[in-house]
């Protein structure tokens, strides 16, 4: 179930993409929202759960392509609940000194280790108000079982009219590898590039003018079903007859080559995260600690197809403020007042055994010593 609805919350994120290059991972965020859901109240739990509805169990723990790390860091004088120091495991629990600048080493060093570099910086800034980070690294690193011929183009027409691009080509017998599907969008030319382990990669193709927002919702909604359409009714798509030594079809890919980086801040659209009730003052969070409310959640991403493979990382990063309540007024009480407006002295005294540690005199309190 986890897995559908991070999928589901790839899909819904993608459909409010602009048509500017990007690359995203709602598998990145997912883990994040699902660690939180458990320990909110109210209507910042319903709004999580409906998002995160299961635990992020992806099963990755054996892959040889993808790495998937999850780590918090509380300020010390944040008073966390039993319930979260015994629930979480101490390995995924770091600590805020509260030193600005040497918590935001800590949390790049965390950043880059879990990417082998390719992300970095933690993508959300330690400040003054930072009570928590929860953060996501996601990794994976696979080649393809059938590489590509490396192929240096420049394209006559089209958008990319004029550049010299880094063009990959492929022969092959595998028509399965290429499916039409029939979506919302239109048809959809579906690719899948099998990798040499547990990852492939499906290049999506729409007709001319579909953007961001319908064709990868649409293809994520494809994924695992058969071809709806004859390969010929797919964009991109071309059949001929040829003369050849046999029979057996080919399927001839051209493509190009690319590498993507992106910055995403996820509170420019905090309800599809399930986050709207959460980045308000309240005590949405009782299960971790008081008062306890999101104030950033960004993601950086990076991605590279190549001639041999595909590399990507992904680091999504949570913070949250601790806010102040006044206390309830729910009895009466007696007030006695001790004005200390002259010289006094002072003693530090060991509770336990009464020793006196320290002893002194005050005569003038505003001096410092």
């Amino acid at each position: 179930m986890s897995t559908t609805a991070a999928n589901a919350l790839t899909a819904r994120w993608a459909s409010t993409l602009d048509g500017e290059q990007t690359v995203l991972s709602g598998a990145g965020v997912y883990p994040l929202l699902a660690l939180l859901a458990p320990y909110a109240a109210g209507p910042a739990r319903d709004e999580l759960l409906a998002v995160a509805p299961d635990p992020a169990r992806f099963d990755l723990d054996r892959s040889p392509t993808t790495r998937l790390a999850l780590a918090t860091w509380a300020r010390r004088d944040l008073r966390l609940t039993d319930r979260w120091l015994r629930e979480v495991p101490a390995a995924m629990r770091g600590e805020l000194t509260g030193d600005e600048a040497q918590d935001q080493r800590a949390l790049d060093e965390w950043a880059a280790t879990h990417t082998d570099g390719l992300v970095p910086r933690m993508p959300v800034p330690v400040t003054p108000d930072t009570a928590m980070v929860l953060a996501s690294a996601l990794s994976l690193l696979t080649e393809w079982a059938e590489p590509f011929r490396d192929a240096r183009c420049e394209p006559a027409d089209g958008p990319w009219r004029g550049r010299r691009l880094a063009g990959l080509g492929r022969l092959s017998h595998d028509l399965d590898a290429l499916r039409v599907a029939d979506t919302a969008a239109g048809p959809l030319s579906l690719l899948t590039v099998r990798g040499t382990e547990d990852v492939d990669v499906v290049l999506a193709l729409g007709a001319p003018g579909r953007t961001a927002a319908e064709v990868l919702p649409a293809a994520i909604g494809g994924l695992g079903a058969p071809a709806a359409l004859p390969a010929a009714a797919g964009p991109g798509v071309t059949e001929q007859v040829v003369d050849a030594y046999d029979d057996r079809p080919e399927l001839y890919v051209s493509t190009v080559g690319f590498t993507v980086t992106a910055d995403h801040d996820l509170l420019k659209r905090p309800a599809t995260f399930g986050l709207a009730t959460a980045t308000g003052d309240g005590d949405h969070f009782p299960g971790i600690a008081r008062l306890l409310s999101v104030s950033q959640a960004r993601q950086s991403a990076t991605a590279t197809f190549s001639a041999t493979g595909f590399r990507a990382a992904v680091v999504t990063a949570l913070s949250t403020r601790a806010g102040s309540a006044p206390p309830r007024l729910t009895a009466r009480r007696r007030r006695v007042r001790l004005d200390v407006d002259r010289p006094f002295g002072f003693l530090a005294v060991h509770r336990f055994t009464g020793l006196v540690l320290l002893a002194g005199w005050v005569t003038d309190p505003t001096v410092r010593a």
